[in-house]
């Protein structure tokens, strides 16, 4: 039976071609940094930080006594990834090792593709809204390199993109709409509007 675990899978599996297009020129890690730990850090005792492996997300411990959520390699879109995975996690999950998910690896059969996309919708509209926020390319995550079905990738974006229309109409839960208005003011941004996402066509 499949469970949300397989939600930390797409952590580990982001395309670095979609890492590779950050823009160092206007988007660098160390403002990710600050925005999110002037956002967070002193209420929920939480620092993003720069790692040198795979992305994890760490609770406090013997060793540092803040909880730490590791993005890859000092690459933006890694970051503003896993940040979403937080925002999605509550407050017993936020515990745990990354969340008390296990790794799922790439490789997947059709329905245990399907379902993992259903469980990445939610931290993907929080991506998607958080780099629309800050002015940077959204790039959507759903890579099964060495599997035995072809992901739908437009069909899966436009189901993320249905969840972030649904919450511009009906209201962005707190964490994220916090993190959205520190980026907006950092970048100077207007405000996020349905115009900001469009749906993308199948090609023919």
């Amino acid at each position: 039976m499949f469970k949300q675990g397989y939600i930390v899978a797409l952590s580990h599996l982001l395309s670095f071609t979609a890492f590779m297009s950050d823009s160092t020129a206007t988007h660098n890690y160390h403002q990710l940094i600050d925005i999110f730990d002037s956002c967070f850090f002193e209420e929920f005792n939480v620092r993003l930080v720069k790692g040198d492996d795979e992305p994890i997300y760490l609770p406090a411990d013997e060793q540092e006594s803040f909880n730490r959520i590791v993005f890859a390699h000092g690459y933006y879109a890694s970051g503003m990834h896993e940040i979403s995975h937080w925002c999605v996690a509550g407050a017993e999950r936020r515990k745990r090792v990354d969340f008390g998910y296990w790794y799922c690896p790439d490789g997947r059969d059709a329905q245990t593709q399907s379902e993992f996309e259903k469980v990445e919708i939610k931290p993907q509209s929080y991506e998607w809204l958080f780099c629309a926020a800050a002015g940077f390319r959204f790039n959507v995550s759903c890579d099964n390199l060495s599997g035995d079905c072809e992901p739908d990738r437009v069909g899966f974006q436009n189901k993320v993109r249905e969840e972030v229309l649904r919450m511009l109409e009906q209201g962005i839960p707190e964490r994220p709409a916090r993190f959205i208005n520190a980026l907006q003011s950092f970048y100077n941004t207007p405000p996020l509007t349905p115009a900001d996402f469009p749906a993308l066509q199948p090609i023919e």
